[in-house]
């Protein structure tokens, strides 16, 4: 193992070294399976780096394979973008791709081997009727009338089911375990179903799906995996994933681990809860910036570091719990604190003028990258007559603790010179349009040399020289901790998750700035100029998060 996985530990990789001490096993196999019916969240981020951490640190490997049996909510757009999250989190998946359809034929002839063995029968009950014979987990199952269907007519009918001579409903293929049990997924479950649907790997070579209890186990054993790592909902499960192997001739037996599945505040985790909120429009699609998808954070400006970091801080554990959005906002503000050069923007601008500074002159002033690491080195900041500063940053009058732009007081611009505000114009709404101040030009990267005090410091930008730019405010997408309680998502979305900035100014070294890459704003936040709308003609910022948590605040 690695030094890393040393200091790593959990419940289940005290079973691996067990199995590993013991002779169990010899190697450590485990595998990430998604179903292609949305994009990743964090959820699944979770258990990525629990899967291919595992296969890292024990030196032996991690499949990539797409549990594609149910083509009517699937699609190929889903797979690519399944692929690019785990490629971005910086995980590599051993050898190609695997698919679960790739294995549809060794499937069927498993189910052929179980009905010849008598252990699965061609169903007739409807939907309906099957809800009414599983029973309740108070109430037994009643046996299928054709439960002892003959293994000759099973295998014509579940033949005839494959060329497609049967419509959809008619029939089903279930194994023939206990319609007793306390485990209602052991009551004759379900393993085929007919489904006349195209699919986005197989075409329309199959009008006959299997299940995903049937298909996961096996598909885990034709693998060799040695280790299924899966979350508690699917505990229930495991006994069915026993069974199945238990009863076909495949010597190779996964075992299968459960672990509680990530559940974070003020967002949802279920992909049908989120593919509603895209259905619904209440968010612009699976990768908006406020979704908890993986491209909804990356292109928020996340990055992999973080979310790892993220995984790695919330451990694995078999305890339900749910996490503070505080604690992946934090992982994500300690990675910019040290990484993210420093910037200029103004969100809502309004114009300073200093009146005794030269007309055309521009000077360029000398701003460090980052307070904090030299080796991050310097930028030109265009300094001019005619500045913008943000509107929140001056009143006409203010008390003490109000520290920004004041008439008759002083501030010092950022990087820049001491000025003081003289006086400002209004609109006929009263609305200010125009501070005019003075400037002390002894003061460039020094105090005031007759000792004034200046305390207050605000940033801005060159109203001449800046750059129009589109600035994005995200925040929480729900107003409540655990919006999965309320019956109506649009009862409680924040209306204040996305506010656009539409008119704001940036320096104009910001024009080269690349997508995904991280600026500090300073004093705004940590922002990254959009992967999808942005481009040096129009320039998109996304907030990835504020410089400090202000909803503990609210708390």
């Amino acid at each position: 193992m690695s030094e890393e996985a040393v200091k790593v530990t959990n419940f289940i990789r005290n079973i691996i070294d067990k199995d590993l001490a013991s002779g169990k096993r010899s190697s450590v196999v485990t595998r990430f399976p998604p179903e292609p019916n949305g994009y990743l969240h964090i959820g699944h981020a979770k258990s990525i780096c629990l899967n291919f951490g595992i296969g890292r640190d024990y030196q032996g490997q991690t499949n990539l394979r797409f549990d594609d049996t149910n083509p009517l909510k699937e699609d190929i757009d889903f797979v690519n973008s399944i692929k690019e999250d785990v490629s971005w989190l910086g995980f590599e998946w051993a050898g190609e791709i695997r698919y679960s359809s790739d294995n549809f034929e060794a499937l069927y002839n498993y189910a052929v081997e179980l009905i010849e063995n008598g252990k699965a029968f061609v169903c007739s009950l409807n939907a309906e009727q099957m809800r009414e014979y599983r029973g309740t987990l108070t109430k037994p199952g009643q046996n299928s009338p054709d439960r002892d269907r003959s293994v000759a007519d099973n295998l014509q009918l579940f033949k005839e089911m494959r060329e497609g001579k049967h419509e959809e409903g008619t029939y089903s293929l279930r194994a023939k375990i206990d319609m007793l049990s306390p485990n209602i997924k052991m009551r004759d479950p379900i393993i085929y179903r007919i489904r006349f649907v195209e699919h986005h790997q197989t075409g329309n070579a199959w009008c006959i799906y299997p299940m995903y209890d049937f298909t996961h186990c096996i598909s885990d054993a034709l693998e060799g995996i040695t280790h299924s790592l899966c979350t508690l909902e699917f505990e229930d499960h495991r006994p069915l994933y026993d069974w199945v192997l238990d009863n076909i001739s495949l010597e190779c037996h996964p075992q299968q681990i459960e672990f509680s599945r990530l559940n974070l505040e003020y967002t949802v985790m279920s992909k049908r809860k989120l593919a509603t909120l895209v259905a619904d429009k209440l968010v612009d699609d699976w990768n908006d910036p406020r979704m908890p998808t993986i491209s909804g954070l990356r292109r928020r400006g996340y990055t992999p570091a973080s979310i790892v970091e993220f995984c790695k801080r919330i451990g694995i554990t078999k305890q339900e719990n749910t996490i503070e959005m505080g604690a992946l906002e934090s992982c994500i503000r300690e990675d910019l604190d040290s990484s993210a050069p420093r910037a200029m923007a103004v969100l809502e601008p309004i114009k300073l003028i200093i009146e005794n500074y030269p007309q055309d002159q521009v000077e360029q002033l000398t701003a460090p990258n980052h307070p904090k690491d030299e080796t991050m080195g310097t930028r030109q900041v265009p300094f001019t007559r005619e500045i913008f500063i943000d509107r929140a940053d001056f009143r006409e009058e203010a008390n003490k603790k109000y520290k920004r732009l004041v008439i008759d007081k002083e501030v010092r611009l950022r990087n820049g010179y001491v000025v003081k505000a003289l006086r400002c114009d209004k609109d006929d709404n009263g609305e200010i349009t125009t501070i005019y101040c003075s400037y002390d030009p002894e003061t460039l990267g020094k105090k005031p040399s007759d000792g004034r005090s200046v305390k207050g410091v605000i940033h801005w930008v060159s109203a001449s020289e800046g750059v129009k730019a589109e600035i994005r405010v995200y925040d929480r997408l729900f107003t409540v901790p655990n919006p999965a309680a309320s019956e109506d998502f649009a009862t409680v979305i924040n209306d204040q998750s996305l506010v656009v900035y539409a008119n704001a100014m940036v320096e104009p070294s910001l024009v080269t700035a690349k997508a995904e890459v991280a600026y500090q704003f300073e004093r705004e936040g940590y922002f990254c100029a959009d992967n999808k709308d942005s481009s040096p003609e129009h320039l998109v910022f996304n907030r990835t998060v504020g410089l400090r948590d202000s909803w503990a605040k609210q708390q």
